[in-house]
């Protein structure tokens, strides 16, 4: 294999990068926009949740209960005239959870008994009751702790993400999104360009090879892919204030290892179809899809069925996902993680030889 062929073939593809104003801003813009998305404008924190209060008893430990509610901030509280006046807002998305304080409440509490309260929720988003569920409860426990009517109150610590802020849990894994953005789909359409655009024969007229046609288009797109991880890296520390705990060097390694295979299984895709629509299309299907939807970036792995459990571990970037919250929120290492890695490092192999096999029956 030939460095300067190799090299030359590089130096063509990064000016073809630079030249298409378009893909260019593709790949440099959606770090950034999808960063500021789903840092800012999408959030899975549950607060300041629409509450309506029913207060039937209208005593002094109603009103103390009513004030609990008020000072979380996880309740923005009304008061309710009526119980229908609470089915009404449930009805017109107004409201989330509506209270009802029966009129017995006072005299139940106050004489050590079980005090009942009702707990209306619109279940039509059923992750968000059931958080707001358990929000609710909480401070009723709390409250009861504080009359003295419970013989324990737990303590709670949270570790990794102290402020339980969903932006340090989905800042992380969207590093392994962006990636697979611009690796596989980016990289999907560039041998297909090349024979819908008739400069491929050119190509197989010259005495370059597959395997170093490969591996320079490769370059220039690595380049490329190790830029946006570095952006995506500096605005979610400095800008977003996501904390980091472990190596910068051992999530590089990574970030190299699943950029490598992501560019290689774009570059497969792009051979074998010779289409840059067709090629899109499948590199969405297989790479940017599961990577959204099964690597575990939003959705926990643990809460889908087994069959698509299992379909998991087939997916790169539930390894590199799990790489980057264990190195960003966690701090832990090598020892840890090195089943991850081991993954990646085959993944990147197999890839990487499948295609360059590929190319030569395409291309030679």
């Amino acid at each position: 294999m030939s460095i300067r062929r190799t090299k030359a073939i590089a130096q063509k593809e990064m000016l073809h990068i630079l030249r298409d104003a378009r893909s260019l801003m593709a790949a440099l813009g959606m770090p950034v926009l999808l960063l500021v998305l789903f840092g800012y404008a999408l959030s899975m924190d549950v607060d300041r949740i629409p509450t309506a209060i029913y207060d039937q008893d209208q005593s002094t430990a109603s009103r103390d209960l009513i004030s609990s509610f008020r000072g979380s901030r996880y309740f923005t509280v009304v008061d309710a005239p009526s119980y229908a006046y609470i089915e009404q807002r449930v009805v017109r998305d107004e409201i989330l959870l509506g209270v009802v304080i029966p009129q017995d409440y006072s005299r139940h509490s106050l004489s050590g008994r079980d005090a009942q309260i009702q707990f209306l929720l619109d279940g039509s988003d059923s992750n968000t009751a059931s958080l707001a569920l358990g929000y609710a409860e909480g401070l009723l426990k709390s409250n009861a702790a504080g009359a003295g009517r419970a013989a324990v109150e737990p303590a709670v610590r949270v570790w990794y993400n102290n402020d339980l802020k969903s932006r340090n849990y989905i800042v992380p894994g969207l590093i392994a999104v962006i990636l697979m953005i611009v690796a596989s789909l980016l990289t999907s359409m560039t041998i297909a360009k090349e024979w819908e655009n008739g400069t491929m024969e050119q190509l197989l007229s010259t005495p370059v090879r597959p395997a170093e046609l490969l591996i320079g288009k490769l370059s220039a797109y690595f380049v490329l892919g190790v830029f946006d991880m570095l952006l995506a890296l500096g605005l979610g520390v400095f800008v977003m204030h996501v904390p980091f705990r472990g190596s910068v060097i051992l999530l590089f390694a990574a970030g190299c290892l699943f950029l490598f295979g992501a560019l290689c299984w774009g570059l497969l895709l792009s051979a074998a179809t010779r289409s840059q629509t067709t090629a899109y299309l499948v590199a969405t299907i297989t790479s940017f899809l599961p990577a959204f939807l099964l690597s575990g970036f939003m959705y926990a792995t643990e809460n889908m069925p087994p069959i698509i459990q299992g379909v998991t571990y087939l997916i790169p970037a539930r390894y590199f996902v799990t790489v980057l919250k264990g190195i960003f929120l966690k701090g832990v290492g090598l020892d840890v993680l090195w089943v991850e890695f081991l993954f990646l490092g085959a993944y990147a192999a197999v890839v990487f030889l499948v295609t360059t096999r590929k190319m030569r029956q395409k291309v030679a």
